[in-house]
């Protein structure tokens, strides 16, 4: 098989890349996929989404053990389907901080700066509330459907923004718009009560287009290689068998943090001591290739419920039940909805002597349920979840200090890669971590949650920082926001330049979140997506030309500069 474009991974960017490479009917694109169709029915309702943890569309890699921890392994879901991880993650549509993406443009990453990409989040976005926010920075008529929760929240969740403002932190209406910090109410890639996946939005409107071919249960084993040139890839199939794929054009990596480094180590790119100790022919040293890895982690705070209006007692069956006739029927209930409910960024408080932060580095993620006090309950299994009503503040580190690796198990493309994390190895983090827990405690004990704070469960012990490190220590889960393995960059470590081109390589770019040099402050499905619209506009050499601050916000395309 013969094609201008091969795109390895059909998530959050593989999907947008598909889309807009293929809606020019001169080229031909291939899209391949290692796990299967988005036919499995939790996919689609926005309150299943933690049953397909563990499942066939779930990779489910763990991390190495993490020593700050106790010895801890972290279960690391990542999306194994079309849509990738947005056909399974808990669909916040949040786009971080400004100052992140000039952050990567003062790395010397020109093209790069909130200014410039916020243009692709406009295209991207169908707003469902653009009228009430301001339109300077939300976009109406993309593909991807974005709204706040119409037909379900809790009471719960109007308890904690008040919460937040009695306890100091601002109401936000838009936390995507011109600032960030505050607490409001979540927006969702929902549609209709709908999941809406990159699979729903950018892949399958487009499934009509003769010059796009999908193909799933496509696991790549390696880029093909000729002369510091990408000429295609070799994949296994579904059938046992393997196949190659040749690309007149360009070879895109979109397979996410893990496995767009390994499939490069896996290629002969990438850390020239890993790549021979697994007899790996060193075809061109990147040392940065699986390196620069970081991810946000979130503990939990969490609180009995004094009357029936959060979500643990839907777990019953019956209740169950009812839920899926109310959602079926009606499209209506606590289905329709993620998990999540309300959220807030904020700035820790400062110390005596020392600046506030330049922009917010906690994040409190809000949900109308709870995880009981012993530390019984796995986070990924709803089964072992109790049956009466709570609620939880997530406190979650936003831009963690402690910095990782991903790196080959060995040289057989369908092991597992080694995720080395090093969470909370930097002090700084801990720190942060304990004062955020403090600060959600705080929140909790506001006078808005009076009417509902039966007994707050965990931390168990408050009466010293090591008490709620202890805490910290046993409960504290990655948000599965893991990025930089490929981060762009001019310096010895970067794999990638300002235009995705994987350095040294002709016709190869990787896009995905493994590109960001730093993690961006909130959770990164929105930011992968840009991506994903950003690649394809570098790879088709045009540039959105409007300003964010215009007033459509999108308005056309100049050349890129030769």
């Amino acid at each position: 098989m013969k094609v201008d474009y091969i795109i390895v991974g059909a998530g959050s960017a593989g999907c947008v890349l598909a889309n807009r490479l293929s809606a020019d009917p001169s080229v031909s694109v291939l899209l391949l996929e290692a796990g299967g169709p988005d036919k499995k029915r939790e996919i689609h309702i926005p309150g299943a989404y933690s049953k397909l943890n563990r499942t066939a569309v779930d990779w489910g890699f763990w991390t190495e053990p993490q020593a700050a921890i106790g010895g801890r392994r972290l279960y690391q879901p990542r999306g194994k389907t079309l849509g990738g991880c947005s056909s399974t993650n808990a669909m916040a549509y949040v786009r971080g901080n400004r100052e992140d993406y000039n952050d990567w443009a003062r790395l010397g990453n020109a093209g790069w700066s909130y200014e410039e990409v916020l243009p692709y989040f406009i295209r991207s976005e169908h707003n469902e509330q653009f009228d009430q926010l301001d339109t300077r920075y939300h976009g109406q008529g993309g593909p991807l459907n974005v709204t706040y929760a119409t037909r379900f929240r809790t009471p719960l969740a109007n308890a904690f923004v008040e919460a937040c403002k009695q306890t100091g932190i601002p109401e936000n209406h838009d936390m995507n718009g011109a600032e960030q910090e505050g607490a409001g109410y979540f927006q969702f890639t929902i549609k209709d009560g709908r999941r809406h996946s990159t699979a729903s939005a950018f892949l399958k409107p487009v499934l009509h287009r003769t010059n796009l071919t999908i193909v799933t249960h496509a696991h790549t084993r390696q880029v093909l290689l000729e002369n510091d040139r990408a000429v295609g890839v070799e994949f296994l199939t579904g059938k046992n068998t393997t196949e190659k794929a040749y690309a007149n054009r360009e070879v895109i990596l979109s397979a996410g943090s893990f496995q767009s480094p390994q499939l490069l180590m896996l290629s002969g790119i990438g850390p020239a001591d890993s790549l021979r100790r697994h007899s790996i022919a060193v075809k061109r040293e990147l040392p940065g290739v699986g390196q620069n890895l970081q991810d946000h982690l979130f503990t939990g705070v969490n609180s009995l419920c004094k009357q029936l209006v959060g979500t643990n007692h839907y777990l019953k069956p019956w209740e169950q039940t009812k839920a899926l006739m109310q959602y079926f029927l009606y499209r209506r209930g606590p289905l329709t909805i993620s998990p999540l409910e309300a959220n807030a960024f904020l700035r820790t408080d400062d110390s005596p002597g020392q600046a506030r932060p330049d922009r917010v580095d906690l994040q409190f993620q809000f949900a109308p349920i709870h995880n009981g006090h012993d530390y019984s309950v796995d986070m990924y299994d709803l089964n072992t979840y109790p049956r009466t009503d709570g609620y939880i503040i997530l406190p979650t580190l936003l831009r963690p200090k402690s910095v990782g690796n991903v790196d080959l198990r060995s040289a057989n493309p369908l092991d597992a890669p080694v995720i080395q994390p090093n969470f909370l190895t930097v002090e700084e983090d801990r720190r942060l971590l304990i004062k955020g827990t403090r600060q959600a405690l705080d929140v909790m004990q506001a006078a808005a949650f009076q009417p509902y704070c039966e007994r707050i469960q965990t931390p168990p012990d408050r009466s010293s920082d090591e008490a709620i490190w202890q805490h910290i220590a046993r409960q504290v889960e990655t948000v599965y926001h893991p990025v930089g393995t490929c981060k762009m960059g001019s310096d010895e470590m970067a794999v990638v330049d300002a235009e995705l081109r994987v350095h040294g390589i002709v016709g190869l770019r990787v896009a995905d979140a493994s590109i960001m040099p730093v993690i961006v402050s909130g959770n990164t499905n929105a930011a992968v997506i840009m991506i994903g619209e950003k690649a394809a506009d570098l790879v088709q050499g045009r540039r959105v030309a409007s300003k964010a601050t215009s007033e459509s916000g999108f308005s056309g395309y100049d050349p890129l500069p030769a």
